[in-house]
C-alpha cells in the first residue's frame, strides 16, 4: 500500500500506538489501515452419496478439482457465500445442511470454510470459473488432482464421518512446510 485510501496521501508502514503489528498508516489524517484475513466460503454439496466436485477453470491451480468455494463478499453471510459460489461455479442450488469444516491457512491469510449441503434437484454444470462439473462417488474422488490442502482435508473428514453418521463441526490449520 503506498496511498491512503481516505484522503489519498502517502502512507507509512509502521506499528501504531497502542498496537503489536506493523500497519499502513496515513501520517496526514491518522488513519490506521488494519489487513485482516479473507474469507472463502464453499459447500461439500452431496446428490445420491456423490459429492460434487468442479474442475477449475482459473488460476491458481486451473485443471486441478475443487469443491465449489470463494471469497466472501461484503454484505452477505457466510452461507449466502456458499450458496453464491456453488451456484455460480457449478450451476447448482443446494440446501446448507450446517457448518462443516473452518480451516485456517495463515500463510495466505485465509480462512476456508466449508458448509455440508444437498443438491436441491440433482441439477448441475460448469459455471464461468469451471471447466467441467462432476458428482463423485467416495471411492472414484480425484484425489492426486485435488486443488487444495483445505479440500482435501475437508473430504477426508467427510468420508469417514459419513460412515459414521456424524458430523462435528472440525477446525483445523493448514500450514505451509518448509522449503514450499
Amino acid at each position: 500500500m503506498n496511498y491512503c485510501s481516505h484522503c489519498g496521501k502517502p502512507v507509512t508502514h509502521r506499528i501504531p500506538d497502542g498496537d503489536n503489528r506493523h500497519r499502513y498508516v496515513c501520517e496526514h489524517c491518522n488513519r490506521v489501515h488494519y489487513e485482516n484475513p479473507r474469507i472463502v466460503a464453499g459447500t461439500i454439496p452431496v446428490w445420491n452419496n456423490q459429492i460434487l466436485l468442479c474442475r477449475r477453470a482459473i488460476e491458481p491451480r486451473r485443471g486441478y478439482w475443487t469443491l465449489p468455494a470463494g471469497f466472501m463478499e461484503n454484505a452477505e453471510t457466510t452461507v449466502e457465500a456458499a450458496v453464491r459460489e456453488t451456484l455460480e461455479e457449478a450451476l447448482a442450488e443446494v440446501t446448507v445442511d450446517g457448518l462443516y469444516t473452518v480451516l485456517d491457512v495463515p500463510h495466505i491469510d485465509q480462512v476456508h470454510m466449508f458448509f455440508r449441503a444437498t443438491l436441491t434437484d440433482g441439477q448441475f454444470g460448469a459455471g464461468e470459473e469451471s471447466l467441467d462439473a462432476q458428482l463423485f462417488g467416495y471411492d472414484d474422488i480425484p484425489w492426486d488432482e485435488l486443488a487444495f490442502p483445505t479440500i482435501r482435508e475437508t473430504l477426508e473428514h467427510f468420508i469417514r464421518d459419513q460412515m459414521e453418521e456424524h458430523f462435528p463441526v472440525r477446525l483445523g490449520d493448514i500450514r505451509r512446510k518448509l522449503g514450499q
